[in-house]
């Protein structure tokens, strides 16, 4: 990717104890460049510098962005990000991540090649999720990773009648329901038993959380498709999240529509690994 970058926007996981110094070092670089730097609002007063920015303002003034944190970070900021084509760079602060691959050590010459305009990116589908109660619309979100439907502690098994473009697919029963990304196949999908997709495959997971029938296997469908669950229960707390990070409660039938989204997320990529190697670190593959 070449691409001129003026505008950096800095966003950092809270109270982290090496972000302002991290932070401060970014600016710092970056500036020497004249390449202008909007910090976060709690990030900015962490760092000493008079003017922050909140969350939701800085992506529409700048040309990337850096997130400092984890992958729980860089989510939450993709979503504040929505549909503008502004490139995420994640520096891991912790052990790596499978989004915010980029270490420490190689952020000196990743800021190199972003002040050349030189970067690589992996673009990322993201996913669209409206609720209905009654016909009417109750909430919608767009996510990176994710949606779940879940139930609370002690509740009872959830019936959830699915399908896909508007073909029946099946009534899961069983503790929840996951619908991921290729991006969010490592996630809780992969904890729950699902597969993990490349991110290059246009298709996302459909994969049920414990399900009653051992017949109900996760599903891979088209990323093209319109997913559609209805969810009945008694006497029982069933929660709507999305990315793991937000959500609402749920009654019995509301309808929850997923698809595709017109946004995407653009991960600025470490020119120094690949995702196999991101996957063999990550879960420990090859080591006994």
């Amino acid at each position: 990717m070449n691409t001129v970058i003026k505008k950096v926007g800095i966003y950092a996981k809270k109270n982290h104890p090496d972000a302002a110094q991290i932070a401060s070092d970014i600016r710092d670089r970056l500036e020497a460049e004249e390449i202008t730097v909007l910090l976060e609002a709690s990030l900015a007063e962490q760092v000493g510098r008079a003017q922050g920015y909140a969350e939701d303002e800085i992506p529409t003034q700048v040309d990337m962005v850096i997130v400092l944190g984890g992958d729980g970070t860089l989510i939450s900021v993709a979503r504040q990000i929505g549909n503008l084509p502004v490139p995420i760079l994640g520096v891991n602060l912790g052990s790596l991540g499978f989004l915010t691959e980029v270490t420490r050590r190689e952020l000196p010459a990743m800021l190199n090649l972003v002040i050349q305009g030189q970067f690589k990116v992996s673009d990322r589908m993201m996913l669209d999720a409206v609720i209905y109660r009654e016909g009417q619309i109750l909430g919608e979100h767009t996510v990176l990773n994710d949606v779940v439907i879940n139930k609370g502690a002690l509740a009872r098994i959830i019936d959830m009648k699915t399908s896909v473009d508007g073909s029946h697919l099946t009534t899961f029963k069983a503790d929840g329901l996951i619908i991921a990304t290729p991006t969010g196949s490592t996630g809780y999908n992969l904890a729950a038993g699902g597969p993990i997709i490349y991110p290059g495959i246009n298709s996302l997971v459909m994969t049920p959380i414990c399900p009653h029938m051992l017949t109900n296997r996760p599903i891979i469908v088209s990323d093209d498709a319109r997913i559609q669950i209805e969810v009945k229960f008694e006497d029982a707390v069933v929660f709507f999240t999305a990315d793991g990070q937000v959500g609402q409660r749920l009654q019995p039938d509301d309808l929850i529509e997923v698809r595709k989204s017109q946004s995407r997320t653009l991960l600025v990529i470490s020119p120094s690994k690949d995702y196999f190697e991101i996957l063999r670190t990550k879960l420990s593959w090859g080591e006994r």
